[in-house]
């Protein structure tokens, strides 16, 4: 069950991404939403977070993300923790692929949103097994 579920909201991530949709990709994150380990921030937000999907989709900056080598950590009823790589590709060729961990949760509305994200070393991901060979 908590694999579907990561499953299915990473194809979506990746689809409303590289669709360049910014409300069906902002509904995909929580209000809540906290981002650590992107270089240069302490930490980003909601508001931030949209502010460089607003720009990035509107200017058709990303040509496609992909995620490979889900590995679920925990699963509750409200609750999935997971690690994947994740893999951008912006419109000038230029990509950037870094694994991740993620804390989904169904909201009040049902709806599963990225709660938590943290951008992980290529140190801890090779020590995961999730850089792809």
């Amino acid at each position: 069950m908590s694999q579907g579920i990561a499953l299915r909201w990473l194809t979506a991530s990746a689809e409303t991404a590289t669709a360049n949709d910014f409300n069906k990709h902002m509904d995909l994150i929580s209000r809540r939403v906290s981002v650590t380990g992107v270089p240069g921030f302490e930490k980003i937000g909601y508001e931030q977070w949209a502010a460089q999907c607003e720009h990035e989709f509107a200017n058709h900056e990303v040509h496609a993300v992909h995620y490979e080598g889900l590995k679920v950590l925990v699963g509750t009823s409200n609750r999935v923790m997971f690690k994947t790589w994740e893999t951008v590709e912006a419109a000038d060729g230029e990509v950037n692929s870094h694994g991740i961990e993620a804390l989904l949760e169904m909201e009040e509305d049902g709806k599963w949103r990225l709660l938590q994200q943290r951008v992980l070393s290529d140190e801890e991901s090779r020590h995961d097994g999730l850089i792809p060979l």
